[in-house]
């Protein structure tokens, strides 16, 4: 399998295997015009195994959504085909208008001009609670 070289772009790398999907996604790289390839289940030395996603042009990206769904990716900076910049994430403290509260009671249910803030309440377990009404996300 081969997937091009990236001229100008942005690669999103050592995604824990399996979570690329739902990056890709949450990141709403499905709605760009530009091509972007994730690559799933690749032999890394440190990980065993890992997701990667390359996008083909500037495109801006959430990095706390990067950071919620994996705080051990990191996001390269690609220019003229050479690494530019290098940089990981980590976990958002607060994540506004990513996820939605699952509670059907909770305000948010039933103001829809309220934004979705979750808030970072164990940092070992990655578990975000929102600020309404206290439910756990996912």
């Amino acid at each position: 399998m081969k997937i091009e070289e990236i001229k100008n772009g942005i690669v999103i790398d050592h995604i824990t295997a399996g979570k690329g999907e739902e990056l890709y996604k949450l990141l709403g790289l499905d709605k760009l015009e530009i091509p972007v390839a994730i690559m799933k289940n690749m032999n890394s030395a440190k990980m065993g195994k890992k997701d990667i996603i390359k996008i083909d042009g500037a495109v801006e990206l959430n990095t706390d959504i990067i950071g919620y769904i994996d705080p051990c990716a990191t996001v390269n900076i690609i220019k003229d085909g050479k690494t530019v910049n290098k940089y990981g994430v980590s976990l958002p403290r607060e994540l506004k208008n990513v996820i939605s509260c699952k509670n059907p009671r909770c305000i948010t249910s039933c103001e829809q001009e309220l934004d979705q803030i979750f808030k970072l309440t164990d940092e070992e377990a990655h578990e975000y609670r929102c600020l309404y009404c206290e439910t756990k996300a996912k």
